[in-house]
Protein backbone atom coordinates (compact mmCIF):
# COMPACT_ATOMS: atom_id res chain seq x y z
CA UNK A 1 0.00 0.00 0.00
CA UNK A 2 1.74 3.84 -1.14
CA UNK A 3 1.28 6.33 1.28
CA UNK A 4 -1.71 7.49 -0.27
CA UNK A 5 -3.93 4.53 0.14
CA UNK A 6 -5.58 3.34 2.61
CA UNK A 7 -6.73 5.52 5.79
CA UNK A 8 -5.04 6.78 8.20
CA UNK A 9 -4.78 4.34 11.38
CA UNK A 10 -5.60 6.98 13.88
CA UNK A 11 -8.79 8.09 12.24
CA UNK A 12 -9.69 3.90 11.79
CA UNK A 13 -9.21 3.60 15.72
CA UNK A 14 -10.99 6.41 16.04
CA UNK A 15 -14.26 5.24 14.25
CA UNK A 16 -13.90 2.24 15.83
CA UNK A 17 -14.80 3.47 19.10
CA UNK A 18 -11.17 3.20 20.54
CA UNK A 19 -11.43 6.90 21.45
CA UNK A 20 -11.05 10.50 20.08
CA UNK A 21 -8.50 11.34 17.02
CA UNK A 22 -6.22 13.00 19.47
CA UNK A 23 -6.20 10.12 22.06
CA UNK A 24 -5.36 7.28 19.29
CA UNK A 25 -2.49 9.16 18.32
CA UNK A 26 -1.14 9.13 21.66
CA UNK A 27 -1.85 5.15 21.46
CA UNK A 28 -0.05 4.93 18.22
CA UNK A 29 3.16 7.52 19.78
CA UNK A 30 2.96 5.41 22.92
CA UNK A 31 3.77 2.17 21.03
CA UNK A 32 0.26 0.60 22.05
CA UNK A 33 -0.71 0.01 18.46
CA UNK A 34 0.08 -3.15 16.24
CA UNK A 35 -0.69 -3.66 13.14
CA UNK A 36 -0.68 -7.37 11.63
CA UNK A 37 1.15 -8.26 14.40
CA UNK A 38 3.99 -5.12 14.25
CA UNK A 39 3.96 -1.89 16.19
CA UNK A 40 3.06 0.85 14.17
CA UNK A 41 3.80 4.20 16.17
CA UNK A 42 4.00 6.77 13.28
CA UNK A 43 0.77 9.50 12.20
CA UNK A 44 1.12 9.10 8.84
CA UNK A 45 0.13 4.99 8.84
CA UNK A 46 -2.13 3.89 6.56
CA UNK A 47 -4.47 0.93 6.54
CA UNK A 48 -7.33 -0.98 4.48
CA UNK A 49 -9.55 -1.35 8.08
CA UNK A 50 -11.18 -4.36 6.16
CA UNK A 51 -7.96 -6.15 5.48
CA UNK A 52 -5.86 -5.80 8.42
CA UNK A 53 -5.90 -6.63 11.71
CA UNK A 54 -5.49 -4.26 14.39
CA UNK A 55 -4.74 -4.60 18.28
CA UNK A 56 -4.43 -1.74 20.93
CA UNK A 57 -2.80 -3.11 24.05
CA UNK A 58 -3.20 -6.44 23.26
CA UNK A 59 -6.65 -6.35 22.19
CA UNK A 60 -8.11 -6.67 19.00
CA UNK A 61 -9.96 -4.02 17.64
CA UNK A 62 -12.70 -4.87 15.23
CA UNK A 63 -12.72 -2.43 12.23
CA UNK A 64 -14.73 -4.02 9.81
CA UNK A 65 -17.66 -1.75 9.73
CA UNK A 66 -20.31 -4.28 8.55
CA UNK A 67 -19.60 -6.86 11.92
CA UNK A 68 -22.56 -7.20 13.97
CA UNK A 69 -22.32 -8.11 18.00
CA UNK A 70 -24.95 -8.54 20.02
CA UNK A 71 -26.32 -9.99 23.43
CA UNK A 72 -29.84 -11.45 23.99
CA UNK A 73 -31.63 -12.32 26.85
CA UNK A 74 -33.52 -15.36 25.47
CA UNK A 75 -36.89 -16.16 27.37
CA UNK A 76 -38.34 -20.01 28.16
CA UNK A 77 -39.93 -21.69 25.11
CA UNK A 78 -38.00 -19.45 22.44
CA UNK A 79 -36.47 -21.77 19.93
CA UNK A 80 -33.04 -20.40 19.33
CA UNK A 81 -32.97 -20.42 15.39
CA UNK A 82 -33.93 -17.43 13.37
CA UNK A 83 -36.50 -19.16 11.60
CA UNK A 84 -39.00 -22.29 12.83
CA UNK A 85 -40.71 -24.67 10.74
CA UNK A 86 -43.30 -25.40 12.84
CA UNK A 87 -44.10 -22.00 13.34
CA UNK A 88 -42.69 -21.46 16.94
CA UNK A 89 -41.36 -18.21 18.47
CA UNK A 90 -37.57 -17.47 17.22
CA UNK A 91 -34.91 -15.19 18.25
CA UNK A 92 -35.84 -13.12 15.33
CA UNK A 93 -38.96 -12.27 17.23
CA UNK A 94 -36.73 -9.92 19.31
CA UNK A 95 -34.36 -8.78 16.77
CA UNK A 96 -34.68 -5.44 15.61
CA UNK A 97 -31.12 -5.07 12.96
CA UNK A 98 -31.72 -5.19 9.04
CA UNK A 99 -28.11 -7.32 8.78
CA UNK A 100 -28.62 -11.09 8.63
CA UNK A 101 -27.02 -12.69 12.08
CA UNK A 102 -26.53 -15.70 13.38
CA UNK A 103 -26.80 -17.62 16.41
CA UNK A 104 -23.11 -18.66 18.45
CA UNK A 105 -24.60 -22.10 19.74
CA UNK A 106 -27.64 -22.64 21.33
CA UNK A 107 -30.14 -23.07 24.14
CA UNK A 108 -32.51 -25.54 25.12
CA UNK A 109 -36.15 -24.33 23.89
CA UNK A 110 -36.98 -24.52 27.79
CA UNK A 111 -33.67 -22.75 28.94
CA UNK A 112 -33.54 -19.32 29.24
CA UNK A 113 -30.67 -16.38 29.31
CA UNK A 114 -27.69 -15.17 27.38
CA UNK A 115 -27.10 -16.37 23.55
CA UNK A 116 -25.27 -14.15 21.55
CA UNK A 117 -25.67 -13.57 18.10
CA UNK A 118 -22.98 -12.06 15.16
CA UNK A 119 -22.49 -12.30 11.45
CA UNK A 120 -18.33 -12.43 12.12
CA UNK A 121 -18.47 -16.24 11.10
CA UNK A 122 -14.77 -17.26 12.23
CA UNK A 123 -15.43 -15.89 16.00
CA UNK A 124 -18.54 -17.54 16.13
CA UNK A 125 -16.97 -20.95 14.79
CA UNK A 126 -14.08 -20.71 17.27
CA UNK A 127 -16.54 -19.60 20.31
CA UNK A 128 -18.26 -23.05 19.53
CA UNK A 129 -15.48 -25.03 19.01
CA UNK A 130 -13.93 -27.60 21.67
CA UNK A 131 -10.27 -26.89 21.27
CA UNK A 132 -10.91 -23.07 22.39
CA UNK A 133 -12.63 -24.26 25.51
CA UNK A 134 -14.82 -21.08 26.13
CA UNK A 135 -16.90 -21.13 29.31
CA UNK A 136 -20.09 -21.00 29.82
CA UNK A 137 -21.98 -20.43 33.08
CA UNK A 138 -25.73 -21.07 34.30
CA UNK A 139 -28.02 -20.41 37.39
CA UNK A 140 -30.07 -23.65 37.76
CA UNK A 141 -33.10 -24.17 40.55
CA UNK A 142 -33.10 -27.34 41.87
CA UNK A 143 -34.16 -29.28 44.75
CA UNK A 144 -32.40 -29.11 48.06
CA UNK A 145 -30.88 -29.76 50.25
CA UNK A 146 -27.67 -29.53 48.52
CA UNK A 147 -24.93 -32.08 49.91
CA UNK A 148 -21.48 -30.75 50.77
CA UNK A 149 -19.94 -33.10 47.94
CA UNK A 150 -22.01 -32.13 44.99
CA UNK A 151 -19.65 -29.74 43.88
CA UNK A 152 -17.14 -32.20 43.95
CA UNK A 153 -18.80 -34.89 42.33
CA UNK A 154 -19.55 -32.83 39.38
CA UNK A 155 -15.68 -31.39 39.29
CA UNK A 156 -14.68 -34.92 39.39
CA UNK A 157 -17.26 -36.27 36.40
CA UNK A 158 -20.60 -37.77 36.11
CA UNK A 159 -20.99 -40.84 33.18
CA UNK A 160 -24.21 -40.05 31.42
CA UNK A 161 -25.37 -42.24 28.79
CA UNK A 162 -23.14 -40.71 25.89
CA UNK A 163 -19.96 -40.72 28.34
CA UNK A 164 -18.37 -38.31 31.17
CA UNK A 165 -18.92 -35.13 31.64
CA UNK A 166 -18.01 -32.78 34.51
CA UNK A 167 -18.39 -28.86 35.49
CA UNK A 168 -15.56 -26.57 35.48
CA UNK A 169 -16.78 -24.75 38.69
CA UNK A 170 -19.97 -25.25 40.77
CA UNK A 171 -21.15 -23.13 43.82
CA UNK A 172 -24.30 -22.91 45.93
CA UNK A 173 -26.26 -19.42 45.31
CA UNK A 174 -28.54 -19.66 47.93
CA UNK A 175 -31.30 -22.32 49.73
CA UNK A 176 -34.46 -22.22 50.64
CA UNK A 177 -36.33 -24.23 52.68
CA UNK A 178 -36.24 -27.25 49.90
CA UNK A 179 -35.01 -25.43 47.30
CA UNK A 180 -31.53 -24.04 46.14
CA UNK A 181 -29.89 -21.81 43.47
CA UNK A 182 -26.84 -23.33 42.09
CA UNK A 183 -24.11 -21.84 39.77
CA UNK A 184 -22.53 -24.38 37.03
CA UNK A 185 -19.68 -23.58 34.79
CA UNK A 186 -18.99 -25.50 32.11
CA UNK A 187 -17.26 -25.70 28.53
CA UNK A 188 -19.20 -28.47 27.49
CA UNK A 189 -21.67 -28.11 24.65
CA UNK A 190 -23.34 -31.42 24.85
CA UNK A 191 -27.44 -30.89 24.47
CA UNK A 192 -29.19 -30.76 27.99
CA UNK A 193 -25.46 -31.35 29.90
CA UNK A 194 -26.33 -28.71 32.24
CA UNK A 195 -29.65 -30.59 33.34
CA UNK A 196 -28.56 -34.26 32.26
CA UNK A 197 -25.38 -33.44 34.98
CA UNK A 198 -27.21 -32.05 37.85
CA UNK A 199 -30.54 -34.99 36.92
CA UNK A 200 -27.28 -37.72 36.93
CA UNK A 201 -26.77 -36.48 40.86
CA UNK A 202 -30.42 -36.49 42.02
CA UNK A 203 -31.22 -32.78 41.44
CA UNK A 204 -33.37 -32.55 38.53
CA UNK A 205 -33.53 -28.69 37.22
CA UNK A 206 -36.93 -26.86 37.56
CA UNK A 207 -35.41 -23.74 36.07
CA UNK A 208 -32.37 -22.90 33.94
CA UNK A 209 -30.28 -19.74 32.72
CA UNK A 210 -27.00 -18.87 31.22
CA UNK A 211 -25.69 -15.52 32.73
CA UNK A 212 -22.46 -16.12 30.80
CA UNK A 213 -20.92 -16.66 28.20
CA UNK A 214 -17.47 -16.42 27.87
CA UNK A 215 -16.31 -12.62 28.74
CA UNK A 216 -20.02 -11.83 28.36
CA UNK A 217 -22.46 -11.03 31.39
CA UNK A 218 -25.95 -11.10 30.94
CA UNK A 219 -26.34 -8.34 33.80
CA UNK A 220 -29.41 -6.73 33.59
CA UNK A 221 -30.76 -7.29 30.13
CA UNK A 222 -34.46 -8.01 30.58
CA UNK A 223 -36.53 -10.89 28.85
CA UNK A 224 -36.87 -10.35 25.42
CA UNK A 225 -34.37 -7.81 24.51
CA UNK A 226 -31.03 -7.39 23.43
CA UNK A 227 -27.98 -4.81 23.33
CA UNK A 228 -24.99 -4.11 21.33
CA UNK A 229 -21.59 -5.40 22.58
CA UNK A 230 -19.07 -3.04 23.75
CA UNK A 231 -15.92 -2.35 21.90
CA UNK A 232 -14.01 -4.07 24.97
CA UNK A 233 -16.38 -7.20 24.87
CA UNK A 234 -15.98 -7.88 21.53
CA UNK A 235 -12.07 -7.15 22.49
CA UNK A 236 -12.35 -10.17 25.05
CA UNK A 237 -14.33 -12.30 22.80
CA UNK A 238 -11.69 -12.28 20.44
CA UNK A 239 -8.80 -12.74 23.09
CA UNK A 240 -10.56 -15.56 24.39
CA UNK A 241 -10.42 -17.38 20.91
CA UNK A 242 -6.79 -16.46 20.18
CA UNK A 243 -7.66 -14.36 17.05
Amino acid sequence: MTDNEGIRLQKVLAEAGVGSRRHCEQLIADGRVKVDGKVVAWFGARVDPRQVVIHVDGRRVETRAEMRYYAVNKPRGVVSTMADPQGRRTLADYVDVPERLFHVGRLDTDTEGLILLTNDGELSHRLTHPRYGVEKTYLADVPGPIPRDLGKRLRAGVTLDDGPAKADRFRIVETVGRRALVEVTLHEGRKHIVRRLLAETGHPVRRLVRTEFGPIRLGSLKPGTMRALSLREVGELYAAVEL
